[in-house]
C-alpha cells in the first residue's frame, strides 16, 4: 500500500500525508514537563522548529539541556504537555495510540548510543526485529541487503558480543532501516565509539541522507558529529539558543 494513502482501509485510521512544502516536522511552542513529587520540571520550554524533507540536522547543547526529550518528542515516544507537533502533516497530540505506534515503527527509525541489540541474537536476526514488530515476520533478503549496505554482510551470522561497538552501531543503523523510515533519529550515536568508528558511521549517516534524501536529526556532543550536519541547533536550559550555526557555540 502506498505511503500516500491517506486512510488505511483496513483499519480505518489516517495514515501520513504528503510531506506539506517540505516540513516533516513541525513544532510550534511545545513544553514537555514532568512532575517529580511536589516538583515540576520543565525539559522542554517553548520550542519552535521545523525539520524539511531530506534535511540533516544536529540538536547540540550540555547535559539536561533538553536535547534527549526533544528528541523523544519528535520520534512519538512522548507527547508534548502544551505546544503543538505535527509529523509529516499530522497533529501528533490527537493520534490513538495504537495509530501512533504504527505510525512510529513504520516511518522513524532510531539509532541508539548503547546500541540495543538482541544479545542472543544473530546481526541477521537483530536487523529483521522491526518487521516481526510490524509484521509478524522478517524479510530476510532486505535484512541480508542492508547488512551489505552498512559492509557487514560477512557478520551476518555473529552475534552481538562477538562484533566491536563500530559493528554493533552499523547494525543498529541497519535495524533502523528496516522498515524503509522516512526519518531516522540518533541519540549520541557515537558516544561508546571511538574516533575512527565514529568517523565511519558519520560517513554512513551522510551517505543515507545525500544519496537516499534520508532526513536525519542527530542529538550529540561531539563537535566532529554536528560538523557534518546541515543545520545545528543548539538548546541550553529546555529551550532553543541558536538555530543553522555552522558550528556549535559549545564545541
Amino acid at each position: 500500500m502506498s505511503r500516500q494513502r491517506a486512510v488505511d482501509q483496513r483499519r480505518g485510521e489516517p495514515l501520513p500525508a504528503s510531506v506539506p512544502n517540505g516540513a516533516m516536522v513541525e513544532l510550534r511552542g511545545v513544553v514537555k514537563t514532568y512532575e517529580m513529587g511536589e516538583l515540576e520540571v520543565v525539559a522542554v520550554d517553548g520550542v519552535d522548529l521545523t525539520v524539511e524533507q531530506g534535511d540533516f540536522v544536529a540538536i547540540v547543547g550540555p547535559s539536561g539541556s533538553g536535547k534527549t526529550t526533544l528528541l523523544n518528542l519528535v520520534g512519538c515516544l512522548d507527547k508534548p504537555t502544551n505546544g503543538t507537533y505535527h509529523f509529516m502533516g499530522q497533529d501528533v497530540a490527537k493520534m490513538r495510540d495504537r495509530h501512533l505506534s504504527r505510525l512510529r515503527g513504520r516511518e522513524i527509525g532510531f539509532v541508539f548510543q548503547n546500541y540495543s541489540l538482541l544479545q542472543r541474537d544473530t546481526a541477521l536476526h537483530n536487523v529483521q526485529v522491526p518487521q516481526y514488530y510490524a509484521k509478524g515476520r522478517g524479510d530476510r533478503q532486505r535484512a541480508m541487503a542492508l547488512l551489505e549496505r552498512v559492509g557487514l554482510s560477512h557478520r551476518a551470522r555473529h552475534r552481538p558480543v562477538e562484533l566491536s561497538g563500530g559493528e554493533q552501531q552499523r547494525v543498529a543503523v541497519a535495524r533502523a532501516l528496516m522498515n524503509q523510515p522516512s526519518l531516522l533519529l540518533a541519540d549520541e550515536p557515537t558516544g561508546n565509539l571511538d574516533s575512527k568508528s565514529g568517523a565511519s558511521l558519520m560517513d554512513l549517516l551522510a551517505e543515507l541522507n545525500e544519496d537516499d534524501g534520508l532526513t536525519i536529526i542527530v542529538v550529540t556532543h561531539d563537535p566532529a558529529v554536528s560538523a557534518r550536519a546541515h543545520r545545528v541547533v543548539s538548546m541550553m536550559d529546555g529551550r532553543v539558543v541558536d538555530d543553522g550555526a555552522t558550528e556549535s557555540p559549545f564545541a
